[in-house]
């Protein structure tokens, strides 16, 4: 029988958190694993196939705020205009 791991030690192996793997399974971006119930709960049962799996989708995923927004470059910080408007005068 293959051993089984839970979400938290699949996402320490990738390293992301728990809560963010957790979401992509909801959320539909990976594959949700076979559930198991434990007494009354339902928990997600990873292989290890499943984490070889993870480790090639993981990469393609975009994560949210950082693809979606990007900042404008500015050619000078706000500091450094003021202190050359001091400069000038």
């Amino acid at each position: 029988m293959p051993k089984l791991l839970t979400t938290r030690d699949v996402a320490k192996r990738l390293g992301i958190s728990a809560a963010a793997l957790s979401r992509y399974v909801t959320r539909g971006k990976v594959f949700q694993p076979e559930m198991v119930d434990i007494g009354q709960l339902r928990v997600h049962s990873w292989k290890e196939e499943d984490v070889e799996r993870l480790r090639e989708l993981l990469p393609k995923i975009a994560n949210g705020r950082k693809t979606r927004h990007k900042k404008k470059q500015s050619p000078k910080s706000s500091r450094q205009s003021a202190k050359a408007k001091k400069e000038k005068k």
